[in-house]
């Protein structure tokens, strides 16, 4: 009776352990975001903000960096929902905003780029602890 109730939990659970957040797709999928973006201690606004920290951070917020009015009132506060909504479609998003991108439909591609973005903290360093989860979670 056990093994008859173990098997469909189990097949349940699987395709969300199939679909884990990839660090290393993510960086792949980031490098079309780098004709705008920068990322990593180092990083510099170019044509977009830098993205360090963008998770938990408010629109519209980074220091230097020339926002449209569209953004910076957004009131949006960037979450993992609110940047794959926004990735998928920026303009339909935030309407006026001067980001010039088509849009990043696939989920799992969007779910390995929030992965590899969030491993960097405000100053643009690695997170150890987000390395460690991940390294786990990939296993």
């Amino acid at each position: 009776m056990r093994t008859i109730l173990i098997i469909p939990l189990f097949l349940a659970l699987s395709p969300s352990l199939a679909h884990a957040q990839d660090a290393a797709a993510g960086e792949k999928t980031f490098a079309q975001c780098r004709a705008c973006h920068q990322i990593g201690p180092t990083a510099k606004n170019a044509v977009g903000p830098v993205l360090n920290g963008i998770i938990g951070r408010k629109a519209g917020t980074v220091e230097g960096y020339n926002y449209s009015p569209a953004n910076k009132n957004s009131g949006i506060t960037w979450d993992e929902a609110t940047f794959s909504e926004y990735i998928k479609d920026p303009k339909a998003k935030v309407p006026g905003t001067k980001m010039v991108y088509a849009g990043l439909k696939d989920e799992q591609r969007i779910k390995d780029l929030l992965a590899y973005l969030k491993q960097f903290d405000a100053s643009g360093q690695k997170s150890a602890a987000l390395m460690k989860l991940h390294r786990l979670a990939v296993r």
